[in-house]
């Protein structure tokens, strides 16, 4: 009589780091900017456009009263928010994904890297594609204090900083460990897309609905490589 087939041995200890590098801080970003990007449709809706005063009030509510060409704050801050925005600038994020790629190749991680590589190039043309499809003008409400050229919709400053820095902070946690530092990792991404994001509707270069879906883009485009890494590591192990 033929002896029964052994049952498969589940590892319990792997499922549960799996589980455990799950980036839920990136999953509530992309849910909130997601919602907050379907209110402003919704109000673009119900008021047949007119629901573009959401856009312009946040912009206004950043300039002096009476006076759109003048920001608000010390004389210092929109310097150091022109600085803040070149974070997510093209030359910027090229640089950081450069040189994570060659740090995950250094620790042999080859198939992180690709993946890094892949997820940004591809980010990056997804949201050149959809801002030539939508093709929106940029704000002419108040002065802008830095000439841009491109359309407006989506940010590409804030998707593609939400591309790059979630994308790399997610697929850095096989080499940071410990929940402090992971944490930490995501934490300071997290802040740095935040705050280019914000910076571009400062400046009066973008209207916040164009942030908010970078914002939503970039989370959801990081989110699905982090699934593709997650997939290959649960092959791997």
């Amino acid at each position: 009589m033929d002896s029964p087939l052994p049952e498969p041995v589940v590892d319990l200890e792997a499922e549960k780091t799996a589980s455990r590098r799950i980036p839920w801080p990136i999953v509530i970003l992309g849910a909130v900017a997601l919602l907050l990007l379907g209110m402003v449709w919704f109000g673009h809706e119900i008021l047949e456009g007119d629901a573009a005063a959401i856009d312009r009030a946040i912009i206004l509510a950043m300039r002096v009263p009476g006076h759109p060409e003048q920001p608000l704050g010390p004389h210092w801050l929109p310097s150091a928010v022109r600085d803040m925005t070149a974070l997510g600038s093209t030359t910027v994020l090229t640089l950081v994904v450069f040189v994570t790629a060659s740090f995950l190749a250094l620790r042999r991680r080859w198939r992180s890297s690709l993946l890094v590589l892949a997820a940004t190039t591809l980010g990056a043309l997804a949201v050149t594609v959809v801002k030539a499809l939508i093709a929106r003008s940029r704000p002419d409400l108040v002065g802008r204090l830095m000439e841009e050229a491109s359309h407006s919709f989506p940010s590409g400053h804030a998707a593609n900083s939400a591309i790059v820095y979630l994308t790399v902070a997610t697929l850095l946690f096989p080499v940071v460990r410990g929940w402090r530092m992971r944490g930490f990792v995501l934490g300071v991404a997290m802040l740095l897309v935040g705050l280019i994001g914000a910076s571009r509707v400062y400046l009066g270069v973008h209207w916040p609905s164009d942030v908010l879906a970078g914002w939503a883009f970039g989370s959801i485009w990081a989110l699905l490589w982090w699934g593709v890494e997650l997939r290959l590591f649960r092959r791997k192990r």
